[in-house]
């Protein structure tokens, strides 16, 4: 199936150290620890699909053994390694979260290495922490922080919120905006008992931050964790007609949930690519999920590509077979004609991307 340069709306950036068979390994899928004793992290899904896809950008032919594939890797080293995966993946743009801890590539160099645009998806309790690192008092602190937002939004394409636990526990009381004494007190405990470098965990606060990044209009991307409407499904209620879209990092297995409420709601969009990146051989089952739940200008493409330029790589590569498979399919039933399925591709692809984030005119 033939789409434009993808709009890549998810990812963070990738390492810039070289990595070892261990460190790589675990880097893989989110786990808690190592893979038990005697397993390896590449005998699931995601290490089946890195075998599949990422050897022959790198010269070597497909499902070449884990220990020839990193021996290449290392000959090439990081950055030849970083820039071949990237500029083999097709992606156009990359909407960059710089939230993520680690020493990781920013949007510029995302740009430089995959030849593609770039732009930062600013994460909303760093913004907090910065605040709170260069401020005296609780009113300062808030005057800093709603600056901080304010002069975000004029260069970023989006903000984000990061662990889903979070924020559901801060909305699960209520979902709406929290009154000028609830903030102030909030800020205060929060500063009182805070560490330098400590994160947001106090429920009032993010919900403040939460709101905050809604009076900007620009779009907000938030995980969701729950597998039964909850918290977040009061939140989308409450924003409704505010002008400020929602997307919905529905990672599997939560893709559905995520998907009806796209359906449900004007102002929300359904994340397509860690459910497809981490699914493997069985992506183009899961598109076609997603595909029956919501409109087809609902749903945008990520990779979920983190730390390795690998996950950017196969984000990219099993949406494009899981794509055509599904709706070459669909052609070659008779249920859809070609020409509908490159639209279609195309909107998911990066139309809709382009359209959410107001890309045109940028980069």
């Amino acid at each position: 199936m033939e789409t434009p340069p993808l709009v890549d709306q998810h990812c963070h950036g990738v390492l810039r150290t070289e990595l070892g068979l261990g460190t790589f390994e675990a880097q893989l899928i989110d786990s808690e620890g190592p893979p038990a004793a005697g397993t390896t992290f590449f005998d699931t899904q995601t290490g089946f699909a890195v075998r599949r896809w990422c050897p022959p950008l790198l010269g070597l032919e497909p499902h070449c053994a884990p220990a020839r594939y990193l021996a290449r890797r290392r000959e090439l080293g990081a950055a030849e390694t970083g820039r071949l995966l990237l500029r083999g993946s097709g992606v156009g743009a990359y909407l960059v979260d710089t939230g993520a801890p680690g020493d990781l590539d920013g949007p510029e160099d995302m740009a430089l290495a995959g030849d593609a645009d770039a732009f930062e998806v600013v994460r909303l309790e760093l913004l907090a922490e910065q605040a709170a690192d260069t401020s005296g008092t609780v009113a300062a602190f808030l005057a800093n922080l709603g600056g901080a937002v304010h002069h975000a939004a004029a260069s970023a394409v989006a903000f984000g919120c990061g662990a889903a636990t979070g924020y559901a526990r801060a909305l699960a009381d209520d979902p709406g905006p929290p009154g000028p004494g609830e903030v102030r007190g909030a800020a205060g405990r929060w500063l009182a008992g805070r560490v330098r470098g400590g994160a947001v965990r106090d429920p009032v606060l993010l919900r403040h931050l939460l709101w905050s990044a809604v009076t900007t209009g620009l779009p907000l991307q938030l995980h969701t964790a729950q597998r039964e409407p909850g918290p977040l499904t009061g939140f989308v209620r409450a924003t409704a007609g505010l002008g400020a879209p929602l997307v919905l990092l529905g990672g599997y297995p939560h893709h559905r949930h995520a998907a009806r409420l796209a359906a449900a709601y004007p102002h929300v969009h359904a994340d397509l690519g860690p459910a497809l990146a981490a699914t493997g051989a069985r992506a183009a089952a899961v598109l076609a999920e997603l595909l029956e739940l919501a409109p087809f200008g609902k749903l945008l493409f990520s990779s979920g590509g983190r730390h390795l330029p690998e996950l950017h790589a196969v984000g990219a590569l099993v949406f494009r077979e899981a794509l055509g498979r599904v709706l070459g399919g669909w052609v070659s039933d008779g249920a859809w004609s070609w020409r509908d399925a490159d639209r279609v591709a195309a909107m998911l692809a990066a139309g809709n991307a382009r359209r959410v984030y107001r890309l045109e005119g940028r980069g």
